[in-house]
Parts: structure tokens; sequence; C-alpha cells
């Protein structure tokens, strides 16, 4: 499945950085300006509480509920990070929080999770702690928020922001499943196979994944589900002294918020959703959503450039038969395969303004120089000059299977999803039709859930942007997030314009957050803004 990582995290496959807020159109303002009903001048006078725990769950310990977090000025990044993280600024605090592993066995062995924050800007005005999510899952909120915190600028004047890496990430007990020289040599085998042969090796491949997991992080692995990362964020909630949670969600960060609201809903804040995964999707529906919105964006990419939707789709399909039957020699002397080509046109879809880069590279590799798809392939794969691989694969991998119950022979594949993925897409059906079956094979846990519950009677209004031309994660799965978080509840915003996120690409969504995360000024349901 591909990385849904907002490009805010400064990770892999996720386009660029926040920008700042630009011209834009909206329309259909009437309506905005509406209360939430809570005094937005002043910080949350709520009493922080542990909250009512969720059904099912054994209360937590007072040794967790009454921590308060040690803050420190940061250390250099460890090996989590991989080697090109940088140090935070003077203004950056970290500190390390005690989780439960087992919420089932709150009194039990305890997991850290890796928080870091830079205080609010103006403090007599301050309303409380922000908490962000950049995606992935597997994406380092450490990591990734000073990075990206220039634009968020207006909502740091009067908020604490607040990352953390959730359980299984980087700093948090980070999942890891195999070494470079076996993650190299398997982004190098056939991803779509087309023998019997070629089947076994991505099959065992694929096995030899989840194996490593539970030989190298066993503790961990049962534990990274969505579910409990969302029982985290409440532990967090609390430790800060929050009443309730206030919370910017991009991509997979959607869903952990959908979960969090189901769970919590008396200690919903202000939330906002933005790139939104469907909530209704199951595991095969989700890939199929990913097939359909990475083919609009191609073909989005193409009417750009004057080139029609088949035309287009037919000279990436022609290149990619090429690589399959013999890969590309590439500047430094390493083959350009299909699979990674194909990851190089995948990385560049997320954020419009990288469109120019995937021009320069297809353009070269239909002459014969694979360079340009190799480097973006290394950027999605988080790959550095020296060969080192990052583990946000790892964790995106464990996070996922321990969510979702779905499980795809290589049989379903081959008499059902096949043919139906590559209808949707020639370019990127193939791939996540067999992914379906590799993803999760031989998995040592198994999955939560079919589809999570994000259902959230009572709780208060919470923002769920999607955009038009969202790769990662189609628009159409804004409108099931609205809809499932229940009447009253889910505002959805439509945002007509290109690429994975939408806070910081225009006007009109970054100044409708704004005055919702800092004046409690609820926009009308059905709002659309153009970037």
């Amino acid at each position: 499945m591909w990385d849904e990582t907002s490009g805010a995290s400064g990770g892999p496959g996720n386009g660029d950085a926040p920008r700042a807020a630009g011209a834009a159109g909206c329309s259909g303002d009437g309506g905005d300006g509406a209360d939430d009903g809570r005094n937005s001048g002043s910080p949350s006078s709520a009493a922080s509480s542990p909250g009512v725990t969720p059904s099912g769950d054994p209360a937590l310990p007072a040794a967790l509920t009454g921590q308060k977090p040690d803050w420190k000025r940061c250390e250099a990044p460890g090996e989590a990070y991989g080697s090109s993280a940088q140090v935070p600024g003077g203004q950056w605090q970290c500190a390390t929080v005690e989780a439960p592993l087992d919420y089932g066995d709150p009194a039990g062995e305890t997991i850290g999770i890796a928080l870091i924050r830079s205080k609010a800007k103006d403090p007599e005005k301050r309303i409380g702690s922000l908490l962000f999510n950049f995606g992935g899952p597997g994406g380092s909120g450490v990591a990734a928020l000073p990075g990206a915190a220039e634009g968020y600028g207006s909502l740091h004047s009067r908020y604490d922001l607040v990352g953390f890496d959730p359980r299984g990430v980087a700093a948090s007990s980070a999942v890891v499943c195999r070494g470079d020289k076996e993650t190299a040599r398997s982004l190098g085998l056939d991803a779509t196979p087309d023998t019997a042969a070629e089947e076994r090796t991505f099959m065992a491949d694929a096995a030899s994944f989840g194996k490593g997991c539970a030989e190298r992080s066993g503790r961990v692995v049962p534990h990274v589900g969505t579910a409990n990362a969302a029982r985290d964020m409440d532990l967090i909630r609390h430790v800060l002294g929050d009443g309730e949670l206030h919370y910017l969600g991009f991509s997979y960060g959607t869903e952990l918020g959908g979960v969090y609201a189901h769970l919590y809903p008396q200690n919903v804040g202000r939330l906002v959703l933005d790139a939104v995964v469907d909530p209704s999707a199951d595991y095969a529906g989700h890939s199929r959503n990913q097939t359909r919105g990475f083919q609009r964006a191609l073909e989005n990419y193409f009417k750009s450039r004057g080139i029609g939707a088949e035309e287009g789709t037919g000279r990436i399909v022609k290149l990619l038969r090429q690589l399959d039957r013999r890969p590309m020699p590439t500047a430094d002397g390493r083959r350009l395969t299909e699979g990674l080509a194909l990851t190089g046109i995948i990385q560049p879809l997320y954020s419009q303004s990288s469109w120019k880069y995937l021009t320069q590279a297809l353009d070269a590799a239909e002459q014969g120089d694979g360079t340009g798809l190799l480097l973006m392939a290394d950027s999605y794969n988080d790959r550095d000059e020296n060969g080192r691989y990052g583990t946000q694969s790892h964790a995106q991998r464990a996070i996922s299977c321990a969510d979702a119950k779905g499980r795809v022979s290589p049989a379903e594949v081959r008499s059902r999803h096949l043919a139906e993925f590559t209808d949707v897409s020639p370019v990127f059906g193939p791939y996540l039709a067999w992914d379906l079956a590799g993803w999760c094979a031989d998995w040592p846990v198994p999955g939560e859930w079919e589809t999570p519950e994000v259902s959230a009677d009572g709780a208060a209004p919470i923002l769920v942007i999607g955009t038009t031309g969202d790769p990662a994660t189609p628009y159409e799965g804004a409108k099931k997030m609205a809809d499932e978080l229940g009447k009253g509840v889910g505002v959805l915003i439509t945002n007509k314009g290109e690429g994975h996120g939408a806070y910081g690409s225009g006007k009109c969504v970054t100044e409708t957050v704004d005055a919702y995360l800092l004046e409690g000024k609820v926009p009308r349901n059905g709002k659309t803004c153009t970037s």
C-alpha cells in the first residue's frame, strides 16, 4: 500500500513542506462564524481528567495518569530517525510519556511515547496543546513537526505545538523488520509477478518481512494498532493538562483522529482531519481507492501537459513493460527496475509542485536514462546516499496489519483482484492488486477490524477536509468520514485542487481551519474552497 503521509511531514513519498497561505477562492460561505459553544478567547477552563475509559478497558493506574512530562532540550536524533534527521532548535523540548504496552493489562509493562513541543508564542492567550499526526502510518511527529512548524505560525501563537512518535515508530520502540541489504534486495524484486517462479519469490519475501518483524520487534508488534495509538493520545492529552484534545491530523492521521473521536467523544476539542482515509473501506477496498486516486492524479498531471489520459497512460505502461523485461541504467550504476520506476512516478504525484520533476524524469527515462525516477524512488523509500534505509515503512506495515483483518491469497489476486484493479488503472492496478497478497502475508498477529469504527455521537464538531485531486486518500473518503462521524459532528470541507492535503495550500482552507482552531468558528457543512 502506498504511504499515507502528509506533505507536511518531510518523510518519504510526501511532497513538499507546508506552504504559506496563498490566494484562493471559496464558495458556500453562508453560515461561517458559528461558535462551537466554548470560550475561544481564553485557555480552556475544563479540568483535566483521564476521561471515561472506553468500554471494556480497565482503568489506568495512578502511576500513569499522575505522571508529568520531564521536558528537556532535545538531544541529537537516534538511529531510529535515520541519518538525515536534524537536531531541533532551542525552542523545541522533548519528553517521554509512559503508556501501557497492553491496555488490557494497564498495570503491566509500559512503552515510552516520545513527544516534542514548542510552547505557544502568546502565553496570555494560550488555548492549550495542539497535537499533530502527519500520517503514514509510521510517520514520526518528533522528526516532522520542527521542520513543518513554520507553516503553522498563526496556530503557534495560541497553541503549544506538540508532535509524537506513535507506538512502534522511531523513538517510541520502532518496529524494525529487516536490514538495509535485505531491503535493497526486496525493492529490486518483481512486485507484479508474471510467472509462477516470480510469484513464489514475491510471496517468500513478503512472508520473510513478517517473520523479521516478529523476530526483531515481537514485543511491540501485537500492540501497535491504531486503537492503542488513540488511547495513547488521550493519555498524552491528560498528562499535558488539557481537558479536551485539540488535534490536526493528516492522511492516516485522519483515521487515527476518527478512532479517537469514537473512543473518547466527550474529550473531543477542536479536531481537524485533512486528506481523509475512507473509514468504510476494508483491506481490499483501501487499495482499490488508492488505485483510483493515483490514476486520477496521473490523468490530471497529463492534462496539465496537454496529453490525453489514454495516450499518457499508454506511454507509462509501455515504459513499465520495457523495464520489466530489462532494467534501465542510471548515473550511480544501479538499475531502474519496473517497481522502482513505479515508485518514482508515485512520489511526485503527492504534490502538484513536484509535477515538473516528474516530467523531467519521464522524458529522460523514455530516452533510456532512469536516474531521475530512481532518485525519486530513493526519496520515497527513505534511502540515503550511503544505501541506508529508514524504518518508517516497517512501522507502516506493522500498524496496517495490526489493524486490518483482511488477508488475500495469491489465488484470489489472480482470480479476482488483478483484472479489477488493472481495469481501474493499468499503471497502478497490477502493483496494488499483488500488494494485497504480499502486504500482510503470514503476519504474526491477526488484524483488529474489517473497517475502523469512527462514529462519535455527542462529540464537538470535527472539520473533515477532502481535496478533489488527492492521489493517496481520494476525495470520496472525506464524505464517508463526515457521514460516519455522525450528524452534527462531521463538517465536510471540499477543496478543489491537487495534491495530498489542503491546509497551507490556499487561503480559503487555511483561514477556515485557523478560524475554527483559534476562535471556535465552525464553518457551514459542505463549504467549498479552491486551492
